[in-house]
């Protein structure tokens, strides 16, 4: 409860000094995310304030807030869809649209580049154009990072049945929760901010992150080791608020729009640039453990069941999971 209030006072504290501030403005962006200032993320956001302030001459004002200083992910989220903040980048993405859960399939793709090409696709754009219905714009999508790893203070991770029994932090998204269950895992459900003190208390024994988020959270400090799985990739939409995005006038929506994807292509290509130093940074700190194509295989064979849970309830099709993998080629 404590911490709810202090976020709840420190949220009313910055909207009162951000209403001061930036009143000049004839419209302004109130940015929220739950990750560190040191985080590409971030540093791409200052970027994005930067390039859209002078390109719209100071028409637009952006003030940046981050460490959930407003609030959790999925807080913020419903602080965009109601328009009190304009904009978020983060794990809720399938609030904004459940088809972006296609791109966290376990396994679908091989490697960086087809993830990246799919995005950036006729097929990338008709996912993100999904999201207006619920009240997001998205101008661009990005990746949150590199391929997905599993940590742990129990075990190193070779095969599924290393998994089973580990009480393992997600967040609130569907493909995680699933496919950690069908590994056998007991997958909980902490916010982002939260996850380093439930790990060094004991509350969980482990996690899921690529390595940057892992290394920035400094998650190894309460974790021994770290399983190179590459089980899964999420997207990182810029999700905005759509009525105020309709609101801007058409020359001004030109230099939003192109503001946010050279600040998304500027953080895919620092953000994955970045993951080899983190990934030094890992293994100083934890027993680091590939895992082989042999046994990899047998992750695969596991998770199956969650593309075809999937397939099943309608939230995506076997068409669409082709068109998917066809996009990255």
């Amino acid at each position: 409860m404590q911490a709810i209030f202090k976020r709840v006072v420190g949220a009313s504290i910055v909207g009162l000094v951000f209403s001061l501030t930036a009143s000049a403005a004839e419209f302004n962006f109130k940015f929220a995310h739950s990750q560190p200032e040191s985080s590409v993320r971030h540093k791409s956001m200052l970027m994005f304030k930067e390039k859209l302030e002078k390109g719209s001459n100071d028409r637009i004002k952006v003030e940046l807030f981050a460490s959930s200083s407003l609030g959790s992910e999925a807080e913020v989220m419903d602080m965009v869809k109601m328009g009190n903040v304009q904009g978020t980048r983060g794990g809720s993405f399938a609030k904004a649209n459940k088809k972006f859960l296609i791109y966290t399939l376990p396994f679908l793709f091989d490697n960086i580049d087809a993830v990246l090409k799919a995005m950036r696709s006729d097929f990338g754009a008709s996912i993100a154009k999904h999201a207006e219905a619920g009240g997001y714009y998205i101008p661009a999508t990005g990746v949150a990072g590199g391929f997905r790893q599993i940590s742990n203070s129990k075990r190193p991770i070779n095969t599924p049945d290393d998994v089973s029994g580990l009480k393992i932090r997600t967040p609130p998204i569907e493909t995680i929760v699933k496919t950690m269950q069908a590994l056998g895992a007991n997958p909980q459900s902490i916010p982002y901010g939260e996850t380093y003190m439930a790990l060094k208390m004991g509350v969980v024994d482990g996690q899921e992150n690529p390595p940057s988020n892992i290394a920035e959270m400094k998650f190894y400090e309460a974790q021994k080791y770290l399983s190179l799985v590459d089980y899964q990739i999420h997207p990182d939409p810029l999700m905005v608020n759509l009525k105020w995005y309709q609101a801007l006038p058409a020359d001004l929506k030109t230099v939003f729009d192109k503001a946010a994807r050279e600040a998304m292509e500027w953080s895919d290509t620092n953000w994955l640039a970045s993951e080899a130093g983190y990934m030094e940074t890992l293994k100083k700190n934890m027993t680091v453990n590939p895992v082989s194509p042999e046994n990899r295989a047998k992750f695969v064979a596991k998770v199956k069941p969650v593309w075809d849970a999937y397939v099943k309830d309608g939230t995506f099709t076997e068409a669409e999971i082709q068109a998917a993998l066809a996009a990255g080629k």
